[in-house]
């Protein structure tokens, strides 16, 4: 089931579940690697990309498995850093197993990552910070090896926020000998999420969620239980696709407090949005209204929820100028939201002008993308008839079910 099949024009109603998020679940899962023991991660969503982090935890010897709402990870027959090439290549993500197991085993085998394909996304900026920590690299045939015969704290300035970066200098410094202090490390929620599970093991990590962070290193680390919160990228993409296709929603379990700038972004569209202990209420205004929205490290508007809103202000009621500023390629489904009739005109490689239509027509498209896909999704809601979404395997990567949620809001989606 490698599509999608939307009948569009039916505004949103009712109340859905967040899923937890998947970009704070997989780092805490590699960080399981640096206890040597057993630990429950609760909240962690049944997606491809957590599966393919559960496949590589139990091909480094990992014993891993499913238990209700959460995963169990006991990792004390963890002896050697070496990574099927197949599971890497799949998942950019597994790069953040290159810290952890750099402080478990000493040094990695492991090929490029692999994963969306929405920008250069170099590992520089990894690679340098990890030097200054002791960690020796090489390269042939694709193959990256990295050898650290002794880890040790260092004094690291990012020279951009990073989030795999931030996240793979914490999980080596918490296993190095002596202090690690890094500025310009990235503010995202997620990374604050790995530091708590961090500390709740025995680390000593402060600044999190700040630009500086201070980490302790060489304390021993013990298993515990931990529970992720709910993914704040998914409640966007569903909070949009409300302002998107009309209607009102509850979205139960999102997480308000890491979400302003999209909250404020909706309200700049012309919803109505409400923020209880519960979740978050959102009633969509007649048509969406036009906004200037610039992308940018949190707390910034997110690089990940832009094409959602490129594909809501295609029918909104005046001009929309959309900048991208982390990744050059996210402006992949211009094409086909052009086929669905939607005015786009893209002024340089990172910004866009919308002119608001009144209706897009469904057709076939082809996602290329995991965000990129869930636009589409977005798009054939808005559309007049049917619209068919090809190569989903890219959204099922972050959307536990995207067709049963949007179900339970009363759209008629399926996969085929």
């Amino acid at each position: 089931m490698d599509s999608i099949r939307i009948q569009g024009g039916i505004a949103l109603q009712g109340k859905v579940r967040i899923q937890g998020s998947k970009n704070a679940s997989l780092p805490v899962l590699a960080a399981t690697l640096l206890t040597g023991e057993g630990s429950f991660i609760r909240n962690c969503p049944r997606i491809a990309d957590v599966h393919s982090m559960v496949s590589l935890l139990k091909s480094l010897g990992c014993i891993v498995y499913w238990q209700e709402r959460g995963i169990f990870v006991d990792s004390s027959n963890v002896r050697k850093g070496v990574m099927p090439r197949e599971a890497v290549t799949g998942m950019r993500s597994s790069l953040c197993l290159l810290g952890a197991l750099l402080g478990r085993c000493g040094e990695v085998n492991m090929e490029h990552p692999g994963g969306c394909v929405i920008g250069e996304r170099p590992i520089d900026l990894h690679l340098s910070a990890l030097k200054q920590m002791g960690v020796a690299f090489s390269e042939e045939k694709g193959q990256l090896k990295a050898v650290a015969e002794r880890l040790h704290g260092a004094y690291i300035v990012l020279p951009f926020p990073s989030v795999g970066a931030t996240e793979n200098i914490i999980l080596a410094g918490v296993a190095a000998e002596g202090e690690t202090i890094l500025e310009g490390a990235a503010r995202e929620p997620e990374v604050l999420t790995l530091c708590r599970y961090l500390n709740c093991c025995g680390a000593c990590i402060e600044g999190a969620g700040s630009s500086k962070i201070v980490i302790r290193g060489g304390r021993r680390l013990c298993g515990t239980e931990f529970r992720v919160q709910a993914d704040r990228i998914v409640a966007g993409t569903y909070l949009l696709g409300c302002i998107g296709a009309g209607g009102s929603v509850f979205l139960e379990q999102a997480p308000a407090e890491e979400m302003e700038a999209v909250l404020l972004a909706a309200e700049e569209m012309g919803g109505r949005v409400c923020i209880s202990r519960e979740g978050i209420y959102v009633q969509a205004p007649e048509r969406p209204l036009p906004v200037k929205l610039v992308t940018s490290p949190y707390p910034g508007f997110p690089t990940d929820l832009q094409s959602m809103a490129l594909a809501v202000e295609t029918k909104g009621s005046g001009c929309t100028s959309i900048e991208e500023t982390i990744f050059e390629n996210r402006f992949r489904i211009l094409g086909d939201l052009k086929k669905m009739g939607a005015h786009i005109e893209q002024t340089d490689c990172g910004r866009v002008t919308v002119q608001g239509v009144e209706a897009l027509h469904g057709t076939k498209v082809e996602a290329g993308e995991l965000r990129g896909g869930a636009a589409l999704v977005i798009a054939g809601l808005m559309a007049e008839e049917e619209t068919l979404v090809g190569g989903c395997s890219y959204i099922y990567r972050g959307y536990e079910n995207i067709c049963r949620d949007f179900r339970e809001l009363g759209a008629r989606v399926t996969s085929v």
